[in-house]
């Protein structure tokens, strides 16, 4: 009999369901949810990460959730750490921790460790930052292109944040961030692992994506970004920068019509549900299911995986 513990992991683009089946698979297996998704950790940004409501989550408790302010920083580190001390806490209490993952880096920073990545050079973020204030993040993004295109591939064209570091690593280490990250890391010890994937037909999937960007504005997105901005968060805090709070904030302000808003999400998530999938198919032992994880075959499909 293994001593391993288990961890069920349920990963997949935007849309595909993954907080539906992880709820129905921690309901039927005495389970607790981890989410795994950079814009949940923010408090205060909740409609359009899509949070499930506490009205939604059946009673099964949602852990690594609002962990932090919007102008912090939050890294895949700091995330790992968080994990593995809720593990931790769910294994000394017999529950079967599932995890929901949309953000492949913080998976991977959990499952297989973190890589000996260069420290930061305040010098050279100053001048990336310059060079993004006169010509945009765009210009960044082609800098990363030319200088490492997997990275660039991955990263959204409008992610500072994420294209500067990029850009440090690859300079600094003088090597691919790729590189970089397969280098020597320690995965995570003691847990027997079970990946299950969402992958719904692309068209269908889109499809989704486009009716669930028009139901979180009749939930009220506009209005949290209108509260955001009375509270304060500044238009540059990395949260703002998520897909969503940026147009919308442009629309509040009279830059962009709603329309146009709801038409760029739209487009801008279905790109990022492309970089997720092509992200999550170099997962290795993944059980791909091809359906959404509210739909009851891959409910019975995934349970069959989890409990085997």
């Amino acid at each position: 009999m293994s001593n391993l513990s288990r961890l069920v992991v349920v990963l997949g683009p935007t849309a595909s369901g993954k907080s539906a089946l992880g709820i129905a698979l921690a309901e039927r297996l005495g389970g607790e949810i981890l989410v795994c998704d950079s814009t949940q950790v923010y408090r205060h940004f909740d409609v359009g990460t899509a949070k499930v409501p506490a009205t939604l989550q059946r009673g099964i408790p949602h852990h690594l959730v609002d962990l932090v302010e919007p102008a912090e920083v939050f890294t895949a580190g700091e995330y790992r750490r968080r994990a593995v001390e809720v593990l931790e806490e769910l294994r000394g209490r017999g529950r079967l921790p599932v995890l929901t993952a949309g953000t492949g880096l913080y998976l991977r920073a959990l499952l297989e460790g973190l890589a000996d990545a260069p420290g930061r050079s305040e010098e050279l973020r100053e001048r990336l930052r310059r060079k993004a204030d006169e010509r945009g993040p765009q210009h960044l993004h082609k800098i990363l292109a030319r200088v490492d295109g997997e990275a660039a591939a991955r990263i959204a064209p409008r992610d500072t944040q994420k294209i500067i570091r990029a850009i440090e690593m690859r300079i600094l280490a003088g090597k691919p961030v790729g590189e970089i990250h397969r280098g020597g890391r320690e995965g995570l010890a003691g847990y027997e692992v079970t990946k299950i994937g969402l992958l719904p037909p692309r068209a269908e999937l889109y499809a989704r994506i486009d009716a669930r960007a028009r139901s979180m504005i009749e939930a009220g997105w506009i209005e949290e970004v209108r509260g955001l901005i009375a509270r304060g968060v500044a238009p540059d805090a990395k949260a703002f920068q998520f897909i969503g709070y940026s147009e919308l904030r442009e629309h509040l302000e009279g830059r962009m019509e709603l329309q146009e808003a709801v038409r760029s999400i739209q487009q801008a998530t279905r790109r990022f549900a492309k970089r997720q999938i092509t992200w999550f198919r170099k997962e290795q032992g993944v059980h791909w299911l091809s359906g959404f994880g509210d739909e009851p075959g891959i409910v019975a499909a995934a349970l069959e995986y989890a409990r085997a």
